[in-house]
């Protein structure tokens, strides 16, 4: 599972032992001076707090991380020139969920890198970007608008899109990204994160489940399955609505190849974390997140704390997906955990 980002807090409790790589692209060490990357590569793959009396966990606690710091603050003022580097970095490591909670300019390059890691069978996840002052009017973000990637939104707890999650790109699907508790560098955690970056990090959760529920299956046809699943638009910027954990990992889908190779998916401007940091006393520790593939108990160590609520609402019935119509839409599950919140807020 490789995550893209601002670096990692690698002795975080939540992240202590995850980390199965780490390289530094901007030069400036193994620390995560924005605190964003700990909070997206802990909703990934955090390990299950509950025994220490915390209530949280990431989504697919058994995957391993491959950390890829690709700047060093909320703002990349070379404009993203790393970025491509970054992804082809992940691609060639191996990582079969890649995750860029980063909204940047298009360019020929990050096309590209993109087209490189889908034909190297990586699901691709990024944030959709969010409306903000600081951000202006930047038009749609990339690689969230590039096509085969997953481009997520933030949503609350009915299921509507949060004013923060910006308009301007496609939306393939939402997920939780308000009001978020996420690990904050320094062993501490920040109980009010919001934003497209850690709701994408939710989805590369999912993404890395079913990659170990079904690894037979092509990225194309992850990515198709955690959309088909997704619980339904409820308006602009919600696409196919929620993110379906259970759906996801369980779901019948119709004609679904398990037999097909991974086939190509057919002026640089600042590159921003897709979410703004919240200031922390803490001292921050290093870098972007590029993980390295889920293992195979992924699947069964989150189903026990994150998808088992939604199980017992359906009755433990596996759902069935059909292509072309409308399902109706379950009210979203946003805790995983008794009492536990997952996801972040940015």
């Amino acid at each position: 599972m490789a995550v893209i980002d601002s670096g990692v807090d690698v002795g975080h409790p939540m992240l202590d032992g995850r980390v199965a790589d780490y390289t530094d692209l901007t030069g400036t060490g193994r620390r995560d001076c924005a605190g964003h990357g700990t909070g997206v590569a802990a909703l990934i793959a955090g390990r299950d707090m509950n025994p220490a009396g915390i209530p949280l966990t990431g989504v697919a606690p058994a995957a391993r991380l491959v950390v890829v710091k690709q700047q060093n603050a909320d703002r990349d003022e070379h404009g993203g020139e790393r970025l491509p580097g970054a992804i082809r970095k992940a691609a060639d490591v191996g990582a079969r969920v890649i995750n860029v909670s980063i909204a940047a300019a298009p360019s020929d390059a990050l096309q590209q890198a993109v087209r490189y890691a889908q034909a190297y069978d990586a699901v691709i996840v990024a944030a959709a970007g969010n409306a903000t002052k600081d951000d202006g009017d930047d038009g749609p973000a990339y690689p969230a608008s590039y096509p085969g990637v997953i481009s997520v939104a933030s949503l609350g707890e009915d299921g509507h899109r949060i004013e923060s999650s910006g308009l301007q790109s496609r939306v393939d699907v939402g997920a939780p990204g308000k009001d978020l508790t996420i690990p904050w560098p320094g062993g501490g955690y920040n109980p009010q994160a919001e934003g497209t970056s850690f709701a994408a990090a939710y989805v590369s959760g999912v993404a890395a489940l079913v990659r170990a529920g079904h690894p037979r299956l092509r990225q194309d046809q992850v990515v198709r399955r955690i959309l088909t699943t997704a619980d339904g638009n409820v308006g602009d910027g919600t696409g196919r609505g929620m993110v379906n954990p259970m759906q996801a990992v369980t779901a019948i889908v119709p004609d679904e190849d398990t037999n097909g190779a991974a086939a190509a998916q057919p002026s640089l401007h600042p590159a921003k974390l897709a979410a703004p940091s919240h200031p922390d006393d803490r001292t921050m520790d290093v870098a972007i997140g590029v993980a390295a593939g889920a293992v195979g108990l992924a699947a069964m160590a989150a189903l026990s704390g994150i998808v088992v609520p939604m199980g017992r609402r359906r009755g433990w019935r596996p759902g069935k997906v059909v292509l072309g119509g409308e399902e109706e839409a379950e009210e979203p599950i946003v805790t995983g955990t008794e009492g536990g919140t997952i996801g972040a807020h940015h």
